[in-house]
């Protein structure tokens, strides 16, 4: 693939039980193509996947939404321009909050955690990927047996796709489940985004069509709460028989194209001009 030029930055944001390795795959299908791209870890997620699973930092479990979105603001604001932000799953829900802010050129969240707004117990695979975490102390740190990611992220694909992804998974903070499911009773709950926000960069929403912990149905009610008279373009797209590792799974070269192709079309919307 020839590299082209004049194209914008992707900052990469990644989800929980993550870390920007996750990205590799997609990381690379960008690079090709001359995008330059970004991926800096969560808060106590910058160390290598091995040392994480050995020894998580113990503040880990303190680790709240707040602070990670604070985390890439600070980042943000280093840059000499917005760039395109990334998200998938928790970073999904991250890429909306800092749109929210205006604090990038675009967004694009796939398979999104999800705001205040949206009940994620009432979507039965959703409720079953976390109850486990759920069940435990707050503020602790949550670790996924291999059975229960294989159901949250990997439900269809082949078993040795599955254990691929799974050397992915790190421990996870478990506070931010918590804050999730607590957000409707919290005035000021950091999950909260303002859908009649006119004043923000254009928004892609896309969901896996088999994903187990954000259900695409999940994912469009999202979609949804934007109001789309808003001024700010807000986009949803849903791709067949994909699961909560749309990022990496196979096939996730179609998701990248998509991408690509949406990010040159706001562009062009722009007046930019694309390479």
């Amino acid at each position: 693939m020839t590299k082209q030029s004049n194209q914008p930055v992707i900052l990469f944001i990644h989800g929980a039980f993550m870390t920007p390795d996750s990205w590799s795959p997609m990381r690379n299908y960008f690079d090709e193509r001359g995008f330059k791209t970004l991926a800096p870890a969560w808060p106590h997620h910058d160390r290598s996947i091995e040392e994480l699973r050995k020894n998580p930092s113990p503040e880990l479990g303190k680790l709240g939404l707040a602070e990670i979105v604070n985390h890439y603001v600070r980042i943000l604001r280093t840059l000499p321009e917005k760039p395109i932000l990334i998200g998938h799953s928790f970073g999904g829900l991250i890429v909306q909050l800092l749109m929210d802010r205006n604090l990038g050129a675009a967004g694009i969240a796939i398979d999104p955690a999800a705001s205040k707004g949206i009940n994620p117990g009432a979507y039965k695979s959703a409720s079953k990927s976390v109850s486990s975490i759920l069940l435990m102390p707050w503020k602790r740190t949550a670790k996924l047996t291999f059975e229960q990611f294989q159901y949250a992220f990997v439900n269809n694909m082949a078993a040795g796709e599955q254990k691929e992804a799974f050397g992915y998974s790190v421990p996870e903070t478990s506070k931010i489940f918590f804050q999730s499911a607590l957000a409707a009773l919290n005035p000021a709950s950091p999950f909260a985004i303002n859908f009649k926000n006119g004043n923000r960069g254009p928004l892609l929403i896309i969901a896996g069509e088999d994903d187990h912990i954000v259900p695409a149905v999940m994912v469009k009610n999202n979609f949804r709460l934007y109001d789309q008279n808003s001024g700010a373009a807000t986009s949803f797209v849903e791709f067949p028989k994909r699961t909560h590792w749309i990022i990496a799974e196979q096939g996730y070269q179609e998701v990248a194209e998509y991408m690509v192709g949406w990010i040159h079309n706001q562009r062009e919307v722009r007046g930019e001009i694309v390479s």
